[in-house]
């Protein structure tokens, strides 16, 4: 009889945010579908950015990234990344081996991920506040000269 030991994963999923917008729900099942196939077992799965990708990748500019942790036997990581690849919602994933994190420091990362998400859709919504402060501006100066 054969003994498993499961090792602690963590791995970085890229999907088309078309695809996250349209169907977030789905596109999580598709993602604890493929690595429950493969035995693991998940112990952080987060939405950690959406972002404009550094080049293009199959006709896709922009992403999302999804950070996750789990516990899984190594023999099957090939089996998850073959999974990935056939899989139509996810662009790419990258698995490293994360045995010398602790639950805690993944717990900590979770909470400045949070924190970094809700800090990037606040400088995103002041961004677009004096653009509209601007356009204001101008239309005001452009009133102030036809009278």
């Amino acid at each position: 009889m054969k003994t498993v030991t499961k090792k602690l994963y963590e791995a970085m999923f890229l999907v088309d945010s078309a695809h996250a917008a349209a169907d977030w729900d789905g596109v999580n099942e598709t993602i604890k579908n493929i690595l429950e196939r493969a035995e693991a077992e998940i112990v952080s799965l987060k939405k950690w950015a959406d972002r404009k990708l550094a080049y293009e990748i199959n006709h896709k500019t922009k992403g999302v990234y999804i950070l996750c942790y789990f516990k899984a036997d190594s023999s099957r990581i090939q089996e998850i990344e073959r999974n990935v690849q056939l899989s139509e919602r996810i662009v790419r994933v990258l698995i490293l081996n994360a045995e010398k994190q602790t639950l805690k420091n993944i717990e900590q990362e979770d909470v400045a991920i949070t924190q970094e998400s809700s800090k990037a859709e606040a400088e995103q919504q002041t961004e677009e506040k004096p653009a509209a402060d601007d356009q204001e501006a101008e239309e005001a100066t452009a009133l102030d000269n036809e009278l």
